[in-house]
Formats: C-alpha cells, sequence, structure tokens
C-alpha cells in the first residue's frame, strides 16, 4: 500500500513530466495508487493496458507511460532533477559535509514554460514570496556560479531589507533599520534586484567537483567580467585561483539582536548569522495558492498533500513564466542590467494591496500572464 507522502510526487510528475492538467491529475491519482502505480518508476514497468484502465484514454494513457520512462530512464542514469520527497531523506542520509547532496535537496520545482498554462494561470499571494521568486530564478541568471542554497540565501536578504524597511516607512516598525544604524559596516556587499546586501564568502564552498562541466554557469562564468561583489573590506583571506565563491546573505536584524548595543566582534565571520536557505524554501513551497472560481473546487475537501501538491505546482508555472521573462531579455542584457530591470517587472505585476498599514502581508491575485507580457518584444 502506498502512504501518503506518495501523493505530491505523484502529482507533481503527472503534472510537470506527463503534462497532465492538474484537476485531472487529482482525479485520477488515487485509482492509480489502488493498482500499485505510485510513482513514475512503478508506472514505466507497466503495460499500457493498465494505464489505460485508469485514464479511459488511449492517447492520455500513452503520454503517462512515455513520461514515466523517460523520467525512470533520466533517474537510473543520475539525474536528480525529479527528484520530490526523497529531498527530505536525502538530508537525513547525507552529512552537511557533503555540499552536493545538500544543493540537491535545496532545488525548486522544475519551472513549466507551457505558454498554454502559463497565459490562463491566476495565482494568490503576498508580496514577500513574490519578490522571493523573483530574486531567487534571477539569480540563475546574473550569478550563475551560485549554487541553490546562496541563491535561495541571497534572495531572502532582499525580501528581508525590504519587509524591514517597508514596516518602518509605514510605522508598523520603530525605529531605524539595522543597515541605518551601521550593522553591514565592514561587510562585503552584493547587489540583488538593484539592492545592496550584505553577504558572507564561503571560502572553500565546493558544491559539485571542480572537474564537472555541468556545474550551473560554467559557461556563463567567463562571459560576465563585471564585478558583482564589492569589497569593503575582507572577512577572510581567499585561497588561491577562488576568485567568486558561493556566499551568504547576512541577517543584519538578526546580527543586532544577537550582539546587543555592542557591535564588538561583528567582523568574526565565524559567528555571522545569515538568512537560512531551506526556510526561504520552504516558505516559497507553501505560498501560492490558486485562484479558482470552481465552486466544486470550493466545496471539494483537500488532503493537506494534495494541497501542498498544487501549491508546488503553482510554484512551477511562476518559475516558468519568469524565466520566459528573464530568458528573453538575458540575450540583449548584460548581468547589472537584468538586476537593476527587475526591480520594475517585479512592481509591474506585484499583488495589489491596501496603502499604509492595512496591506501589510495582504494578498491579492497575480496573473501570469501580465509576466509574459513584459517579454522582450519579438
Amino acid at each position: 500500500m502506498s502512504s501518503a507522502g506518495d501523493l505530491p510526487a505523484l502529482l507533481r510528475f503527472l503534472t510537470q513530466e506527463a503534462k497532465i492538467p492538474l484537476s485531472t491529475a487529482m482525479s485520477k491519482v488515487q485509482e492509480l495508487q489502488k493498482v500499485h502505480l505510485s510513482s513514475a518508476a512503478e508506472i514505466s514497468k507497466s503495460k499500457i493496458g493498465t494505464v489505460q484502465d485508469v485514464f479511459q484514454d488511449e492517447k492520455l494513457a500513452k503520454q503517462v507511460l512515455s513520461a514515466a520512462k523517460r523520467v525512470n530512464k533520466k533517474r537510473t542514469s543520475g539525474d536528480i532533477s525529479t527528484e520530490s520527497l526523497a529531498n527530505k531523506k536525502k538530508r537525513a542520509e547525507h552529512p552537511p559535509d557533503n555540499p552536493a547532496a545538500v544543493e540537491a535537496s535545496l532545488e525548486l520545482p522544475e519551472p513549466i514554460t507551457d505558454e498554454d498554462q502559463l497565459q490562463n494561470t491566476v495565482l494568490i499571494t503576498n508580496r514577500a514570496p513574490l519578490l522571493l521568486a523573483f530574486a531567487v530564478h534571477l539569480l540563475k541568471y546574473t550569478k550563475p556560479e551560485q549554487p541553490p542554497s546562496s541563491r535561495l540565501s541571497l534572495a531572502q536578504a532582499v525580501v528581508s531589507a525590504n519587509s524591514k524597511t517597508k514596516a518602518v516607512s509605514i510605522g508598523l516598525d520603530k525605529g531605524k533599520t539595522a543597515e541605518q544604524e551601521g550593522w553591514g559596516e565592514g561587510h562585503p556587499t552584493a547587489k540583488v534586484m538593484d539592492r545592496e546586501i550584505h553577504v558572507m564568502k564561503r571560502w572553500g564552498y565546493e558544491w559539485q567537483s571542480k572537474d564537472d562541466d555541468e556545474k550551473p554557469g560554467s559557461e556563463k562564468k567567463a562571459q560576465m567580467a563585471d564585478q558583482e561583489v564589492t569589497e569593503r573590506t575582507e572577512l577572510q583571506a581567499p585561497p588561491q585561483g577562488d576568485e567568486r565563491p558561493p556566499l551568504w546573505g547576512v541577517d543584519l536584524e538578526a546580527l543586532r539582536t544577537k550582539a546587543g548595543p555592542s557591535r564588538q566582534g561583528t567582523s568574526n565571520p565565524s559567528g555571522l548569522p545569515v538568512h537560512n536557505a531551506e526556510s526561504a524554501r520552504a516558505y516559497l513551497l507553501k505560498s501560492f495558492n490558486s485562484a479558482s472560481g470552481d465552486d466544486k473546487k470550493a466545496t471539494t475537501k483537500q488532503s493537506a498533500a494534495s494541497k501542498q501538491a498544487e501549491k508546488e505546482h503553482n510554484l512551477a508555472l511562476l518559475l516558468g513564466a519568469l524565466d520566459l521573462l528573464i530568458r528573453s531579455w538575458s540575450k540583449t542584457l548584460n548581468s547589472q542590467d537584468l538586476d537593476k530591470r527587475a526591480w520594475s517587472w517585479y512592481t509591474a505585476v506585484r499583488p495589489e494591496v491596501s496603502g499604509g498599514a492595512a496591506g501589510w502581508g495582504e494578498k491579492n491575485q497575480i496573473k501570469l500572464s501580465a509576466l509574459l507580457d513584459l517579454r522582450k518584444p519579438g
């Protein structure tokens, strides 16, 4: 008997790999599980007749079976891009000193770039997770050498700094920000979405083998001569040949709280609080709801697993729309110009909320078609 934990993985396979509409996928998962087809691997070993009995459509059954065989072949050859809930097991099986496994566990859902789906998708969210998604995906283009853990940490630093500034400006938070009080002095900085954030360099962190030609950004690295990290004071002496190390986003607010009224010792990098990549990823996975006017959906009670799978599917759709947008401009804009332009894209599509304190954390619609409309003409 399959476990409830298999459900999100099966839904992700059906919607992302087999390209089945979410509503159809959700109506078929239990039938698949009843005939012991609870994963892509199990489906790939089944007969076409068994799959067709579930979907009642020969073409759809062939589509699902073909996708399952393709996915299973990738997995057996070492491709972990379609792994889902196994990521949680990986964290337990691989200690923190295995960077490749840690980074694999932090990967986000594969972007869905099918324009027909994107044009008709409306999500419900608030501004912070949308900004986080923007920053995380933008970094794949502007800082491709950064591993998933760094992209998540840097993106969260942008969101936190923006939220703190906003809270002060609308009167929800009194006093100055940690940045305004000078807690970032002496730390290197990087620009993300045209906002300067304070970072810590992770010298010596090798998340993949040095001779791995597949390392993200290995081809783009040589093309990006612009220096994105501004040095104020070196926190540690860099090892020879390690020019652009992975980064952490420093949490200045936590640094102020931890250090108290004295700033003594804040230059010690080993004690710096940084934005947590796991928390940022978890925030993204739970923050995007479907905006559906389907009355049946409103009256049908979803299980926690299916609801979570739906949210992860929505995130994959959002990342797909972002990818199509950013990719269209990346062919003509360098990394610095791409970074500067991104903030205007975000403000153009972010959810409309009430003014002042009333709008803090308020949710509203975001149409993915609006992101597609911002693509470079031609």
